[in-house]
């Protein structure tokens, strides 16, 4: 976790719901919120540790409890409807509630379409498109209810350059798909003051699943998944009734918090930075100073 972005103590007693939490992007954002006194709902598949991969919704929920948190591991297939209810069912249960949705787990698969079998392109939909909307559906009733409620999808802005759909549109279209959620479900859920904004990293970001992928492969050119806990957190804290339908870059957030030193986030300090899949041209110039 990163102090770069103080804890305010905002989020105590507040009770947020995270798909893929178990290890990542998803874990970082609940430990950081966690530090607050966050309740910290685990949901993943995750209950038997990968030979490979470590991390399970049991040893996740020991670490947010270490940080200052209350958590419920879940066990929770994003695209089983049940499942989904039983997670969301077990939370009100417990927490009273629902504050914060943040929309994290997701399937990818870098392949063109000759190369995507059905079965692969049915598994990127069914877990980021159906799942981000089965899970914003099946929260929607409490999120009504919650304290300055959030939903938060980590996913990329809407950015049809063809150079995204060329080499793998399976994928692309199944992330742009929790995208499309943040435009259709903000003007949706604007009347319940409810905000639901997309985040997205500006570079490749540096998780256990990416060295499993990389075979063990350098970081360097990588960030800490600290950059994107620490600017879902700014994000996280705005009124939810005036801040919502944004396509928010981590970089981006945290430069309009006055953070200016990005380094402490590389994790190999001076490398130059990989830029990830998805980020509008002008936020790559921005930062780089040359087109993509």
């Amino acid at each position: 976790m990163s102090d770069a972005i103080p804890n305010t103590g905002f989020f105590a007693g507040k009770t947020v719901f995270i798909t893929g939490a178990s290890r990542g992007i998803g874990k970082e954002i609940a430990l950081k919120l966690a530090k607050d006194g966050a309740n910290i709902v685990v949901a993943a598949k995750t209950a038997t540790a990968h030979p490979k991969l470590p991390g399970t919704i049991y040893t996740a929920a020991e670490e947010i409890e270490k940080a200052g948190g209350h958590a419920l591991p879940c066990v929770v297939d994003v695209r089983d409807e049940n499942a989904v209810k039983a997670a969301v069912d077990a939370a009100v249960k417990r927490f009273g509630g629902i504050d914060i949705l943040i929309n994290n787990a997701s399937a990818i698969s870098l392949t063109n379409t000759e190369d995507t079998d059905m079965k692969r392109y049915d598994l990127m939909h069914s877990i980021n498109t159906r799942g981000t909307y089965l899970l914003t559906k099946t929260c929607l009733p409490y999120l009504k209810k919650g304290n300055n409620p959030h939903i938060l999808n980590i996913s990329p802005p809407l950015d049809m350059d063809a150079k995204w759909f060329g080499s793998h549109v399976g994928y692309t279209m199944a992330k742009y798909g929790m995208s499309m959620c943040v435009l259709g479900h903000h003007e949706e859920f604007r009347p319940f003051g409810i905000a639901v904004n997309a985040l997205w990293p500006l570079t490749a970001i540096w998780t256990s699943a990416m060295e499993f992928l990389s075979h063990g492969g350098d970081s360097a050119g990588n960030r800490k998944s600290s950059i994107m806990s620490d600017s879902a957190y700014v994000i996280l804290s705005k009124d939810s009734k005036q801040f919502t339908g944004n396509f928010l870059i981590d970089e981006e957030v945290l430069k309009a918090k006055g953070i200016t030193d990005f380094e402490q986030y590389e994790c190999v300090p001076g490398s130059p930075l990989i830029p990830d899949f998805f980020v509008p041209a002008k936020s790559y110039e921005a930062r780089y100073g040359s087109k993509l």
